[in-house]
């Protein structure tokens, strides 16, 4: 008889212990001054207060205009009363697509957020601020160099789980408090967080530095983000200047004359033109201003386009090239009373503190020339001791306080040479190259309406003073003097526009040249009026 022998091992089975709950990863990018370091102090002292373990890092950077700095905050949701304590391991910065919660304090570090990869559709919830800091690139482009927002609004609404956006900024400013409190409110709002809104607030109140304004702040965002941002611009607001105000009666004569001889679809940009000359200068300087434009309204009305292209076209860029900076505009804005309201307001200066503004200024011998009646200016722009005089003297720049009594005497002075502004030789030199464009539309608006209208938005070239209005003036010249050529081709108007984005691109004029060289066409030398009539 065979035996067999069944030999059963039974093996112990270790108990697996449950996973430790995922921590909670918070990234901020803010810039400096902002208060995203006190946000991220706020979210820690409120996890560690209800007994989540929790860590923030901060690594600084440098961008374009000013500091950005991001503040990572993680923390680790209770175990549940089952599991033992397990000692956190918390990340010191985030990683891409492993970010819960990604707040932005302004629209271009959303933009920076979602290219990095932090702002996942699986999970994160994305608070941005709608508002703007423009990067050097924007300020210092020759056109209109500000980045289109509505791409970056629908990228991030795209890429993020849930998104909330709004002007954080101007809810903050309204309740005289800052962006931080803000954020925190629209966090809450979001209910991406373990906690409710008084717990929230405790952490504000705990802080105890401006709490009150912090809690009103607080608030605004929190219902920004639980009903979304109002209709239309958060905190846009319509204000005409004094000047305006002063004379508003005197201008609705001019508004009846827009009225009744010109078409309905100029009617808003020639009433914007008009009250922005008449506080540049006065009443008449704003009705010389419709004079200049019945000629391009006739030829609108012959070519029978109701819509009026080439006069709106017109009027803007004309608007904006008759109020033209000079040391005496600079002048006035310094002194105005809504300015030291603004810089008050920027500073949350207080009723018991005193508020002082120091304006840097370094006046050239041209800006000087240019402010002084046409004879004597031509005078002191020639070679000579005079200028060299001059110029040594104002080799160094000079601060003026305009909170003082002899620093706002000083610009006001200055300021009231407005009176003698028609006789300066700056007021000269640019109502020439003014007629001399509007004779150009003119001559060309009947036969090449097209080019009329590249030639009417050739004026986006001529900008600022000093450096940079020599070297836009001197690149609308160039283009100008290519004006024939262009007249004697069909694709001349095409051309145009080429040759003018490529003087928006840099001041030096590099584009353009190497555009001119591409065509095989010869730069001409152009002659401004000061070189006119100073050869």
């Amino acid at each position: 008889m065979h035996d067999t022998t069944f030999t059963t091992t039974i093996r112990q089975r270790t108990p697996v212990k449950p996973a430790p709950a995922k921590p909670i990863g918070i990234a901020i990018l803010a810039m400096g001054g902002e208060g995203g370091g006190v946000l991220a102090d706020w979210i820690v002292d409120l996890a560690e207060h209800e007994g989540y373990p929790a860590q923030s890092t901060s690594v600084p950077g440098v961008a374009q205009r000013t500091g950005t700095t991001i503040y990572y905050v993680e923390f680790l949701p209770r175990a549940r009363s089952d599991q033992p304590p397990v000692a956190p391991v918390l990340s010191l910065m985030p990683a891409a697509g492993d970010v819960d919660i990604v707040i932005a304090s302004e629209l271009m570090e959303m933009g920076r957020a979602v290219q990095r990869g932090l702002v996942t559709a699986d999970k994160t919830t994305l608070i941005a601020s709608t508002n703007r800091v423009y990067s050097m690139t924007e300020k210092s482009a020759m056109g209109d160099g500000r980045v289109d927002p509505a791409p970056f609004i629908e990228a991030a609404r795209g890429a993020a789980k849930r998104f909330v956006c709004g002007d954080f900024a101007a809810l903050a400013e309204r309740s005289g408090s800052v962006i931080s409190a803000a954020l925190l409110g629209a966090l809450a709002g979001t209910g991406a967080l373990p906690f409710s809104r008084e717990q929230f607030e405790a952490a504000i109140r705990r802080a105890g530095v401006g709490v009150e304004g912090s809690l009103k702040a607080f608030g605004a965002g929190f219902e920004l983000a639980q009903k979304g941002p109002p209709a239309g611009k958060i905190g846009a607001a319509a204000a005409h200047p004094a000047a305006v105000e002063r004379t508003r009666r005197k201008l609705k004569a001019l508004d009846a004359r827009i009225d009744a001889e010109f078409p309905a679809a100029a009617g808003t940009v020639l009433r914007a033109g008009v009250r922005r000359l008449a506080d540049y200068q006065h009443l008449a300087y704003a009705e010389q201003y419709l004079a200049r434009l019945l000629p391009i309204r006739d030829v609108d009305r012959r070519a029978g386009d109701g819509a009026s292209p080439l006069l709106v076209e017109t009027a803007r860029h004309l608007a904006l090239w008759m109020s033209y900076e000079d040391t005496v505009r600079v002048a006035d804005l310094k002194i105005r009373a809504t300015r030291f309201q603004r810089v008050g307001k920027e500073v949350k200066v207080k009723d018991d503190q005193l508020l002082h503004i120091n304006e840097y200024f370094h006046p050239r011998v041209d800006e000087i020339a240019d402010t002084l009646p046409a004879w004597l200016g031509k005078l002191l722009m020639r070679p000579g001791r005079l200028r060299d005089t001059l110029e040594r003297m104002t080799a160094k720049g000079r601060v003026v306080r305009t909170t003082s009594l002899a620093g706002f005497l000083l610009l006001y002075g200055v300021a009231g040479l407005r009176g003698w502004r028609p006789v300066s030789l700056r007021y000269r030199r640019e109502h020439a190259e003014m007629e001399n464009w509007l004779g150009h539309i003119g001559a060309h608006a009947a036969q090449r309406y097209p080019l009329a209208l590249e030639i009417a938005a050739c004026q986006r070239l001529v900008k600022g003073y000093g450096d940079t209005h020599a070297r836009g003036m001197r690149n609308f010249k160039l283009i100008e003097a290519l004006l024939p050529r262009m007249a004697a081709s069909a694709d001349g108007p095409e051309r145009m526009r080429q040759l003018r984005e490529a003087a928006l691109k840099d001041e030096e004029g590099a584009q353009l040249a190497a555009l001119l060289r591409e065509w095989q066409w010869p730069a001409p030398a152009p002659q401004t009026f000061m070189e006119k009539h100073h050869a």
